[in-house]
């Protein structure tokens, strides 16, 4: 049933859900804070390694960011190992009821995006890794409260 909303400018509005709950968006563990996100980057760098991915990046980006608390960037050497690497990380992943992670760009094999909720995996073909250099953009220094650029 819709609900008549009166908006006067400058005013906030919120979103009320009348009946039932809405599905959480990003997989979350059972666990929760800094022990679940340490537990569930250690499983990932080790499915990783064991499928064999290359130039293993790993950023701490709690604090800086609300998308997750790491960031994992690998390389595979082809569509096919790229894939290979992502499918083996999902399994795993369920397998240690870590959760459904939303994935995309499976089908293609160049850009593999795997977000966990706590963590976000990128698998590329170092040709797509060399142009699009993610890394660098998180690898910017810190900058101190207060400190200005000029």
């Amino acid at each position: 049933m819709p609900v008549a909303v009166t908006w006067k400018k400058g005013q906030t509005l919120t979103t009320v859900h009348a009946k039932g709950k809405t599905a959480p968006v990003l997989p979350q563990s059972l666990e929760r804070g800094a022990d679940a996100a340490a537990r569930a980057l250690e499983l990932v760098l080790a499915s990783l390694e064991d499928s064999k991915a290359e130039d293993m990046v790993t950023i701490n980006i709690a604090g800086k960011s609300a998308l997750g608390d790491y960031m994992v960037v690998v390389s595979g050497r082809s569509n096919r190992h790229v894939t290979a690497i992502s499918d083996h990380l999902i399994s795993d992943l369920k397998d240690e009821g870590l959760g459904t992670a939303r994935v995309e760009g499976l089908e293609t094999g160049d850009w593999v995006l795997i977000d966990t909720g706590d963590i976000i995996v990128h698998v590329f073909r170092p040709e797509i890794r060399a142009f699009y250099n993610i890394e660098k953009m998180w690898a910017a220094p810190d900058i101190e409260e207060g400190a200005l650029l000029h």
